[in-house]
């Protein structure tokens, strides 16, 4: 497999190659997937215990339920005492009252069906052979039980349903500043998948809770969700960011920005609002990005036949999917060429790669090979790359 490696700004990467021959298979993924944490089956993983954000109630920043919010807080030590990693997490959306009602049943919906503890790895892992950068930091991964990427701000009170994720992303990060962020030296905003567009929606807001000495940046990981065009033609996830938005009242909470002169819908895609976020930002993604291409650019509803789901790639197939890609390059384009922010699109077949350490750092992998995300995200938060082309 061919592929070109450009970088500028600080780490600013774009990878793509092309898509080998071979049979890959999917289908339809669970709309809640992997999303608890990471499917690692390493029985040294750290495991995290729930703490719930009992004060959150009052401010009315509660889950789909009723229900307050929760988190998972690791602490940092040494070097790492005063960094702090925050980490959305993702799960889907749920885009009609009877899909939020089902989900509220759930860990994504409510904070009494939460795991107690989820494995931290990837990112998260405090282990300095597997996370060099950021293994002693302070690690939280934020519970995700409203369905609107930590968005809404509004009610159904004859459905019962509570759509408050903007008031739970800031009652949550209260009360991490009163545990000790508030003396943040250095602190990095991520997610993944939903979570990852809740990093990209939620990154300014994040940057003012601190005073301008402390370093902040944020970075989505499979959250650049494309506007894109399906292989019957139509727009499946677009029709789906409308239900999320009509369902949940987000245009009067998404960035003014973007929908004082696009529709609503559209300003919950990335590809409209990365260029107005003024914090630094990094764009993980797969070029080829495994849950995109089963829920959104080839879904059953778009797929009748099933000429999708035993994936052989096809030189049409081969030829759809190139375009996406490109699609998602030049969608990055111009954000790119921003010094403050990075960007790495990768070529395998993947959703998710910071958190999952088979990504994130590979063990018994080559040097400057395997380790490529690990380096890029480092290199770029911490400026330590310069601008050239390999």
């Amino acid at each position: 497999m061919n592929a070109v490696l450009w970088s500028w700004s600080l780490a600013g990467l774009i990878i793509f190659s092309n898509l080998a021959n071979g049979v890959m298979g999917f289908g339809e993924m669970d709309m809640f997937n992997d999303y608890n944490g990471t499917n690692e089956d390493n029985a040294n993983v750290l495991m995290v215990g729930l703490t719930l954000v009992q004060a959150a109630a009052a401010k009315g920043a509660v889950c789909l339920d009723g229900s307050v919010p929760g988190y998972h807080l690791y602490r940092g030590y040494g070097s790492g005492a005063n960094n702090w990693i925050i980490q959305l997490q993702g799960g889907a959306w749920c885009d009609s009252i009877q899909n939020c009602q089902g989900r509220k049943w759930s860990g994504f919906g409510s904070s009494t069906k939460m795991e107690k503890q989820l494995a931290f790895s990837g990112i998260l892992s405090d282990k300095a052979a597997e996370n060099p950068d950021f293994y002693n930091w302070n690690k939280v991964k934020v519970r995700y039980c409203d369905g609107a990427s930590f968005s809404g701000d509004s009610e159904n009170k004859a459905a019962q349903l509570q759509f408050r994720g903007k008031r739970i992303f800031l009652a949550v990060m209260e009360d991490l500043m009163g545990k000790g962020m508030r003396q943040a030296k250095q602190a990095l905003l991520n997610g993944c998948s939903a979570g990852g567009l809740s990093a990209i929606l939620r990154c300014d807001d994040f940057k003012s809770l601190f005073p301008p000495s402390t370093k902040v940046k944020c970075m989505s990981d499979a959250g650049f969700f494309l506007d894109a065009v399906d292989v019957a033609g139509g727009h499946t996830l677009r029709r789906m960011y409308s239900g999320v938005v009509n369902t949940q009242g987000l245009q009067n909470t998404l960035p003014s920005t973007c929908t004082s002169h696009i529709h609503p819908t559209l300003c919950f895609f990335p590809q409209y609002i990365i260029n107005q976020v003024k914090t630094p930002l990094f764009i993980l993604n797969s070029g080829f990005d495994a849950w995109q291409i089963g829920n959104s650019l080839a879904p059953p509803s778009a797929d009748p036949s099933g000429s999708w789901h035993d994936f052989r790639c096809t030189p049409s197939q081969k030829k759809f999917l190139e375009g996406f890609k490109m699609s998602m390059l030049n969608a990055v384009k111009t954000f790119s060429m921003f010094r403050k922010n990075g960007v790495l699109i990768t070529s395998g077949w993947a959703h998710c790669q910071a958190e999952r350490q088979d990504t994130w750092f590979p063990q018994n992998s080559q040097a400057g090979k395997d380790k490529g995300i690990t380096v890029a995200v480092g290199d770029w938060y911490f400026e330590r790359a310069k601008k050239e082309k390999l």
